[in-house]
């Protein structure tokens, strides 16, 4: 049924994430990342629905390099995206029409690579009776900037003339911080902006602290220490002063806020240095751990740590989802976790209690000198895990040819494996599930009608080696940033200048400020991969790399200063890296048999699955008649479910549409690009619409056969005659 944009508006604004099954009219918009303050990724609209899906057309387009892995968001007629070279773009969201355009000095392309940091979009606020300034606020480059929705001109009454550096009120020197933006928009609650951050988990990672911030303003309002100070619960769970230097630990997937009760539930990825531990022995609170936190204060009110100690990167990644479900024949209201571990931790919203018990089960020692791997890890009873948690020779994938079972056997057996949880080894370690997941960010979704929790996993083991980090090696010795000097003069210097301004007009661009405007995968991707004008380096190791990145992001410093800030402290246990990747056959095909990529949905109030289905398929295996596989691109995004029945999703190359009853495929439309990012779901006069996006690609997507064009793809049904 249509609604008008006011009334719709003035729900959405002072409706909550509260306890009631009924659909409110937050459910009828999309107007927050994820759809609203649960990240349910549901939508109320019907209009599209199982009985039509297969007429929806192509309404109207936006072609634009800056489409990228994002949610679009959608207030009134309005839909907000990124446009080229980074510009916020106002749209009308019925048309395509471009309303505004905002382009940010500091926020650019290198060679067309889109940023890194606007991955997963921008956030809007407003007060209740709109008689505010309307704000979108989104954060990169290491600042939070503040824009009015209306116009799209910069609010320079926010922060510093319009922008907030994120880098000081971290509790630590400005100048260890190198990336305190992060790809998720962070989530609002009443005039607050929730944010996390991403610092990586390199030995050089700063913390992943969790801030809030006024949204008028940009004042900082509270901090919530992810690495416990002294006299801070978690503290004693880190070797003396150690969580006081640690990095890591930060929010780089999505949050959500149970408006009602004030509490902001925020998943926290590893410590750093995420495959290796030695110098953190103990749990490590909170890394690893879902927090619960008063959304006013940041006050800690409960939290759990599903991986104790990670030497495996699993990192909390996919969004917490806020469902009501009935227990003993009334209603509870509950937060569920999907992990990289295959895993569902499920929580009274509230108290933190778990829905069915979790076990502490006896998971394999460490081999590795002075490692102390946690002696359990925790298991939830229910539910059973949505991927494998082991792998055997009996669960080799069936569509290999001969050549490369034998090979994958024989190089399987000769890995350490001693099942889930194996500590990694300087001999190659197997590692099931992979440290891609299981569920990755926005991978998951409710449907708060009945309770139903979807999650979206891969089933990819990877392969995991330290290498021990030697004296004179590229990333020790005086000093990181030297090195990362040498190898720019002698690899980069003849086209980039020795000032790294580089000579824009013949096409090639400044670096200051690179690691600003890419993130460390987009920078890696193009340095080893080549990109535009500039040649791969494919033999630039990752200790290389990361001296590089560095130096990359202070040259100045690299010339002042001897700091050694690969290891951080004069002294200190021997340090490793870990280089990985999946197990896959020569046609990039994972060793373990299909499903590779697949939908679970569970019914989370018994805890059973309820159906399990493929999402995609792999090419060559379709020529042979092998179907029902899944894809196995990587996939950056997550699903959006409708009241019409549907689970919209794009992965490879389409748009898919699946029962979400079911998990039949309905639906499926060939798109321009690498489909990434979640659908948008919105009406506009009456006329429902779902958004798609298509986009070059990125890190750990194949090479295109045929050049990609990114767009913005917005779908209808037919308008009557």
């Amino acid at each position: 049924m249509p609604r008008s944009p006011l009334f719709a508006l003035f729900i959405f604004v002072s409706a909550c994430s509260g306890s009631s099954n009924e659909l409110d009219e937050r459910f009828y918009r999309w107007a927050r990342y994820e759809a609203e303050p649960g990240a349910t990724h549901f939508s109320a609209l019907d209009q599209i629905n199982r009985t039509n899906v297969q007429q929806l057309e192509v309404a109207w387009t936006y072609e634009t390099e800056g489409a990228a892995s994002i949610n679009p968001i959608v207030v009134d007629s309005t839909m907000y995206v990124f446009g080229d070279s980074n510009a916020v773009v106002a749209l009308h969201a019925g048309t395509g029409r471009i309303l505004w355009e905002h382009r940010s000095p500091n926020a650019v392309s290198l060679m067309g690579l889109p940023r890194g940091y606007f991955e997963h979009g921008m956030t809007y606020w407003e007060n209740e009776d709109r008689t505010d300034r309307r704000i979108l606020m989104y954060a990169n480059t290491n600042t939070l900037s503040a824009i009015d929705a209306l116009t799209g001109e910069l609010i320079t009454t926010f922060g510093d003339s319009g922008m907030v550096d994120l880098r000081p009120g971290l509790d630590i020197d400005p100048l260890r911080v190198e990336r305190a933006s992060s790809p998720s928009p962070g989530v609002i609650f009443e005039n607050l902006i929730i944010l996390g951050s991403s610092p990586g988990e390199g030995y050089n990672a700063g913390p992943g602290h969790i801030r809030a911030f006024d949204v008028v303003t940009g004042r900082q309002v509270w901090i919530f220490h992810t690495l416990p100070k002294p006299g801070q619960f978690g503290y004693d769970t880190w070797p003396p002063g150690r969580s006081d230097e640690a990095g890591g630990a930060n929010a780089w997937g999505g949050m959500s806020v149970d408006t009602e009760r004030g509490i902001a539930y925020i998943p926290l990825g590893s410590a750093n240095y995420d495959f290796y531990g030695v110098d953190r022995h103990g749990q490590n609170l909170f890394a690893n751990s879902l927090v619960a936190l008063n959304a006013r204060t940041g006050e800690r009110i409960w939290h759990f740590q599903t991986v104790h100690h990670d030497l495996w990167d699993y990192d909390l990644t996919a969004t917490p989802v806020l469902l009501t479900i009935q227990r003993d024949g009334r209603p509870l209201d509950i937060v569920a976790q999907a992990t990289k571990t295959g895993q569902v931790f499920a929580f009274n919203r509230e108290t933190g209690e778990p829905l069915w018990p979790i076990e502490e089960r006896p998971v394999p020692a460490s081999d590795m000198p002075g490692e102390q791997a946690w002696p359990t890890q925790p298991f939830p009873t229910k539910p059973a895990p949505f991927i494998p948690l082991t792998l055997s020779i009996d669960d080799f994938n069936p569509h290999m040819d001969a050549h490369d079972r034998d090979s994958l056997e024989a190089f399987v057996r000769s890995m350490v494996y001693k099942g889930v949880f194996t500590p990694p080894d300087t001999r190659p370690t197997l590692q099931v599930p992979g440290n891609r997941g299981g569920a990755n960010f926005a991978s998951t979704a409710g449907d708060p009608r009945d309770g139903t929790f979807f999650v979206l996993s891969y089933n990819m083991p990877s392969v995991l080696k330290l290498e021990p980090i030697t004296a004179g090696a590229v990333g020790t010795g005086e000093s990181m940033f030297d090195q990362g000097q040498a190898i720019y003069q002698v690899n980069c210097q003849i086209c980039h200048r020795e000032n790294l301004q580089g000579a824009p007009t013949s096409g090639i661009p400044s670096l200051v400020g690179v690691t600003d405007r890419l993130s460390h995968d987009a920078l890696k991707l193009s340095i080893k991969g080549g990109r535009g004008l500039m040649p791969a380096f494919p033999r630039l190791s990752d200790l290389e790399f990361d001296a590089l990145q560095a130096y990359l992001a202070n040259p100045d410093l690299a010339l002042t200063t001897g700091q050694d800030l690969t290891t951080g402290r004069p002294e200190g246990p021997q340090r490793y890296q870990s280089g990985w990747n999946h197990v896959l056959d020569s046609k990039g095909v994972p060793v373990i048999k299909p499903p590779w990529f697949r939908f679970t949905a569970y019914d989370m109030n018994t805890g059973e699955i309820k159906w399990q289905a493929p999402l995609g398929e792999v090419p060559h295996l379709v020529e042979q008649g092998v179907t029902g596989t899944g894809a196995v691109n990587w996939l950056r995004g997550g699903p959006a479910i409708t009241a019409g029945g549907l689970i919209f999703q794009m992965a490879g190359e389409t748009f898919w549409a699946h029962d979400s009853d079911t998990g039949a495929l309905l639906w499926r439309t060939p798109l321009s690009g690498i489909g990434e990012g979640i659908p948008t779901v919105y009406e506009v006069n009456g006329r429902q619409y779902v958004m798609a996006i298509a986009t070059a690609g990125g890190f750990g997507q194949p090479a295109p056969a045929q050049p990609r064009v990114p767009k913005y793809i917005a779908y209808a049904l037919p308008e009557s005659p």
